[in-house]
């Protein structure tokens, strides 16, 4: 429960108190188990079930908690989960709220990674993921177009971000973690020069972990995907081009074809970036799975509960707002130019280009859930893989 102090200074109806905790913690429970869509969706349905129809969470909490989620690295919907929670209960709402959130979805990875060990040598495996690779394609080319125009808009800088972190990703299907931190440092220089920096205490917050080095062993799968985390800026699914450089490339954790079928299972309900324990799981393991979801979630799990009670005081600073767009952009850029990479080794004949085309029409023209897409191109994975 919220403090009594904190009930009589703030002047906003105690929304809290017209539900249990258990009930309020149910709720992200049944989000991350039957919640679809990406993060935008995710967020979506928050608001209409918590602020406009249940009355659970003030309009204003709601705001601010996605206001932080869009300044701070890591998956948006997971943050304003957490943030939610932790305004209903302090730490242990965030943690509970937390766990209730990433639990379901992290249990539906085990399941679909224990299958894949097991049958992904036979036909019929093989050819469901033939077809659902060639879709990821069309899926993950819709997202990237959605967050080109959220957060570019018209600003000729961002654009030029953008740009060349397309091409360099698309050309050297590596994660280059200098060129964002130049971007958001260019964006901050251009934007908000010759004003005085306030936000260097915070910038350096935001990326601490991505100096940690990465060995084979379980810690070093966890500070792996940490890294990772610490750039995933809006969409989850901006930790794919991170992931392809050293999952595929560096480490050799994964082939190719695992790699896409990695991102594939990202498609499932909850939080995207809960696909690095299907990595994790191919790696070593349950105990692989697990390091690789703590490792993704535990620094925006801390991010929240470090920065929430100060975060009013610097979330308005037009420094650390420059500089988040800039690396935004460089993200929005980064997953473009996934998509080129990704697509060489998914969308290589007739029957996957035709899977890719019909799915990017299909989302263009419908708003059909990307399951239903997912299962619909497994099945003609089956009928069209050449034998």
């Amino acid at each position: 429960m919220c403090t009594d102090n904190h009930a009589l200074d703030d002047p906003r109806p105690p929304f809290y108190l017209q539900v249990s905790f258990t009930r309020f913690v149910g709720y992200f429970l049944r989000l991350g188990t039957i919640g679809f869509g990406g993060p935008i969706a995710l967020a979506g349905h928050m608001q209409q079930d918590l602020v406009d129809e249940r009355r659970w969470v003030s309009k204003e909490d709601y705001l601010e908690g996605l206001a932080l989620a869009q300044l701070a690295p890591g998956p948006l919907a997971a943050q304003l989960a957490i943030y939610l929670g932790y305004v209903r209960a302090g730490v242990v709402g965030a943690t509970a709220v937390a766990l209730a959130f990433v639990l379901p979805s992290f249990l539906m990875v085990l399941a679909l990674s224990a299958a894949y060990v097991r049958f992904g040598g036979l036909a019929w495996m093989q050819g469901m993921f033939y077809g659902i690779g060639a879709a990821v394609i069309g899926i993950i080319t819709r997202s990237a177009f959605k967050l080109t125009k959220l957060t570019l808009g018209k600003d000729k800088l961002l654009w030029g971000i953008f740009v060349v972190l397309a091409i360099s990703t698309a050309w050297t299907s590596k994660e280059i973690i200098w060129l964002f931190l130049l971007a958001g440092i260019i964006s901050l220089l251009i934007k908000s020069f010759p004003r005085t920096v306030r936000a260097r205490s915070a910038v350096p917050l935001l990326f601490t972990v991505g100096t940690v080095g990465v060995s084979g062993s379980l810690l070093g799968l966890f500070f792996y995907f940490a890294k990772a985390g610490m750039f995933v800026f809006g969409s989850g699914l901006a930790v794919v081009p991170f992931l392809y450089g050293g999952v595929v490339q560096g480490h050799h954790w994964l082939t190719d074809r695992q790699f896409v079928d990695a991102v594939a299972v990202a498609m499932i309900p909850g939080p995207v970036v809960i696909t690095v324990a299907f990595v994790g799981y191919l790696v070593a393991g349950l105990a692989g799975a697990t390091a690789a979801a703590l490792g993704i979630f535990l620094p925006v799990y801390l991010i929240v509960v470090v920065l929430a009670p100060s975060y009013k005081r610097w979330a308005k600073n037009p420094q650390l707002n420059a500089f988040v767009r800039g690396v935004t952009a460089a993200a929005t850029g980064a997953i473009a130019g996934a998509v080129v990479v990704l697509a060489r080794r998914s969308v290589y004949d007739v029957p996957t280009i035709a899977i890719t085309i019909v799915t990017l029409a299909v989302l263009f023209r419908w708003k059909v859930p990307e399951p239903v897409l997912i299962a619909c191109a497994a099945i003609a994975g089956l009928l069209l893989r050449p034998a």
